[in-house]
């Protein structure tokens, strides 16, 4: 297998630069793997990645780099898997650093999946899927182990923790699939512009099509984040916002329980949050005080999680707010 790892990126330059450096000591055994390229998709950059890119092309043989105006990461990732040369694509975030044997773990976790699929079983052909089983890859995917750090200077030292463990079908910050598969799938939908779901949209319909979710832990990459402060809450509080109204455009597409308790669209997430945030008056402003004594004392991490509580508040009640508007439309 040939494969191609797509990354989308946008002012990430200084993590990028280790995310690539990564990529380029792989160690992996050339019977199983043919080769590999990094496709890297800039979308919109306006800290000088492309000039960055451009003049140090010669320290990343493996970049490819393709350009487009800021659409956001589904574009950004349709538009790397077109330019993509590999059988094979890996999906992995512009700020995560893998090991070495990260390519050479995703190979044998595909190979361990086609082994064990069983033979004589033909995938079920429907109307959207009408290619001859013969002409198709086994229907598996792998999914690697994502470790959250924020330790910019040497991020793989970070341990595996609970809060990293991620019951996800199908996320892009560390996925391997046949090239095949997400054609048939039909992509990303490139209506999801501001932030979430896009990739677990896609696990949906992928899920549809009979695809096996293969674990690969020992294709280990270390997501970086800088550590909590207090000044990141607008910005977080904004995302959930967005990862609410794009919840919504999710639910629209596949109107199912499923995809309700995913989004937190039910009225036991309504009513957990609402009690455990005090209607939101726990809140960025209430709750600074307790936040700030957590990173004094060196907490950034807890002060995060018990942050998650007025921002899963903030959450609920952009989904909701904008259900009642797309109930309103004609």
């Amino acid at each position: 297998m040939f494969f191609s790892v797509v990354i989308p990126t946008y002012n990430r330059k200084p993590i990028l630069e280790k995310c690539l450096k990564a990529l380029e000591l792989q160690q992996f055994d050339a019977g199983a793997i043919a080769g590999y390229e990094v496709v890297v998709v800039d979308d919109g950059s306006t800290d000088g990645t492309v000039d960055w890119l451009q003049t140090n092309a010669s320290i990343f043989p493996h970049v490819r780099l393709f350009q487009q105006d800021h659409q956001g990461p589904a574009a950004a990732r349709n538009l790397g898997v077109e330019k993509a040369s590999g059988d094979t694509i890996i999906f992995i975030d512009s700020d995560l650093v893998v090991t070495e044997g990260f390519l050479q773990a995703h190979a044998e976790g595909l190979q361990r999946g086609q082994r064990s699929a069983v033979s004589g079983q033909p995938l079920k052909q429907t109307q959207n899927f009408p290619t001859p089983h013969s002409l198709l890859p086994t229907p598996v995917f792998t999914y690697g182990r994502v470790i959250n750090t924020a330790n910019f200077d040497d991020p793989t030292a970070e341990p595996y923790k609970l809060t990293d463990f991620s019951a996800a079908y199908f996320a892009t910050g560390n996925v391997a699939i046949a090239r095949t598969w997400l054609e048939k799938a039909g992509l990303f939908d490139t209506r999801f512009q501001l932030y979430g779901w896009e990739d677990l949209e896609l696990g949906v319909r992928l899920k549809q099509l009979g695809l096996t979710l293969i674990k690969c832990p020992d294709a280990v990459g270390y997501h970086w984040h800088p550590p909590f402060a207090l000044s990141q809450l607008p910005n977080l509080i904004d995302k959930e916002i967005e990862r609410g109204k794009m919840g919504v455009l999710f639910y629209q597409k596949h109107p199912t329980w499923n995809v309700r308790l995913m989004i937190q669209m039910t009225w036991l997430h309504r009513l957990l949050w609402g009690i455990l945030s005090i209607g939101g008056r726990l809140n960025e402003r209430t709750m600074a005080p307790f936040l700030q004594w957590l990173i004094d004392q060196g907490k950034t991490q807890l002060a995060l999680e018990v942050a998650r509580i007025f921002l899963n508040w903030y959450n609920v009640q952009g989904i909701y707010e904008a259900y009642a508007k797309m109930q309103q439309k004609p």
